[in-house]
């Protein structure tokens, strides 16, 4: 069994704003640098073999507080990387409630894709891809993956067995941390969004 730690990036200036997407350059606020050290201390806790995160400026400045108190490389794993939303990177939420593409993304993400940007159902597909190969190279450990809300949710949503037209009816907040444990063809969710250093920072 792998027990996965699956983490929120902290705090930005865009969160709530604006899709942030793969835009180079959004980095943690000075809150989301406190719910970093935070997380740091909580999860230093538990015994954790290795620390991978998205690409994202905001997910690695994230995690890197914790591989530092652990003495653990900080290992870039592209499957975990934030959604390619194309020409909507960056946009705000006020301007993409006027785009009539937008309702179909909040509503039926099992087949909805941003323009020029990527499918859904793919995110969660190469999320899913990642888990596996990790839990075959850390059997019995336990890790933490540095992602982004809606790719953490696409998984908890395969291991809930929910469609993902539904991710709507749950939400992870900036520096959450939700658990699976996940064997060979199984898996159990333990928590889902959990925000002590969230709601601390």
């Amino acid at each position: 069994m792998t027990t996965l730690l699956l983490v929120r990036h902290a705090s930005h200036a865009l969160v709530g704003k604006a899709l942030a997407g793969r835009s180079e350059g959004v980095r943690l606020d000075e809150r989301g640098r406190r719910q970093a050290d935070l997380l740091s201390q909580r999860l230093a806790a538990w015994s954790i073999t290795a620390v991978y995160t998205s690409p994202r400026e905001r997910a690695a400045e994230t995690a890197t507080p914790l591989a530092r108190r652990l003495g653990l490389d900080l290992r870039i794993d592209r499957a975990f990387d934030e959604i390619d939303f194309g020409d909507w990177t960056g946009k705000s939420f006020d301007e993409l409630a006027h785009d009539p593409a937008w309702p179909l993304w909040v509503d039926r993400r099992s087949v909805a894709q941003p323009p020029n940007g990527e499918r859904f159902a793919d995110v969660q597909r190469r999320a899913l891809e990642g888990i596996d190969r990790l839990r075959g190279k850390h059997a019995d450990e336990t890790i933490a993956i540095f992602s982004h809300g809606d790719v953490i949710k696409s998984m908890l949503a395969h291991f809930l067995g929910i469609s993902l037209d539904h991710l709507e009816r749950f939400d992870l907040a900036p520096a959450s941390v939700s658990i699976v444990a996940a064997g060979d063809g199984w898996a159990q969710v333990k928590l889902i969004n959990d925000t002590t250093a969230a709601d601390a920072g």
